[in-house]
């Protein structure tokens, strides 16, 4: 049986960067499930498709085939890790995600792939919806001026957007998330809350690996 460890929290909180670095610690896969939402954002932008027509959206999702690994995300046969980045996935991906029949689909997908092997999966829905039998729950989360200086600094953000545009998308975006109808962004009501603000990625991890190694022990 796989044992599974699911990190959420909003925007820039680090889901990413420390579920990657428990998962070479622990030698767990992860799964980067907000990759997943930003593919199909992103497939449907292409499409030049009206992203209000939630019918639209979700019959699209027979065009679309996804192939995920901790280092790429390949959209139709074509690697997309660097697109889905882009300020126009940014904007829109809440709105994708919102939809029942998209989350439908990717919630069965990252089941079965935290079915077949040790897994880290982060995401906003991971402990309440995707996993909630996980081993282990992770709420991250840092206040909104951290994470906007976070995201700026990141790496993997190709935007080029100024502080003031991030932090303003990252506060609609906890807004929306935390108002949906599907899947809210909210805390598991047994996963261990993390403010990172003041702490470092060494300590975070460190905390996370003291608690999985706790809970393992009981079980």
């Amino acid at each position: 049986m796989s044992h599974t460890i699911a990190i959420d929290g909003p925007a820039g909180s680090g889901k990413s960067t420390i579920a990657k670095r428990l998962a070479a610690r622990l030698g767990f896969t992860h799964l980067d499930t907000g990759a997943m939402y930003r593919a199909i954002t992103l497939f449907c932008l292409q499409e030049g498709m009206d992203l209000n027509d939630e019918t639209a959206v979700v019959e699209s999702l027979d065009r679309i085939r996804l192939r995920v690994s901790p280092d790429a995300i390949v959209l139709n046969g074509t690697d997309v890790t660097e697109e889905i980045r882009s300020v126009a996935v940014n904007a829109h991906v809440s709105l994708v995600s919102s939809y029942a029949g998209v989350r439908e689909h990717l919630v069965a997908m990252q089941r079965r792939i935290a079915s077949a092997q040790d897994s880290i999966l982060d995401g906003r829905d991971i402990g309440t919806v995707v996993l909630p039998q996980a081993d282990l729950k992770i709420y991250l989360t840092a206040s909104p001026e951290v994470r906007a200086k976070r995201r700026l600094h990141d790496e993997k953000n190709t935007s080029r957007q100024s502080y003031e545009e991030i932090l303003k998308a990252i506060q609609e975006r906890d807004l929306y998330d935390s108002n949906r109808a599907v899947s809210p962004l909210r805390p598991a009501e047994d996963a261990v809350i993390l403010d990172t603000s003041a702490m470092s990625l060494d300590e975070v991890t460190e905390r996370i690996v003291e608690e999985f190694s706790h809970v393992s022990t009981l079980s």
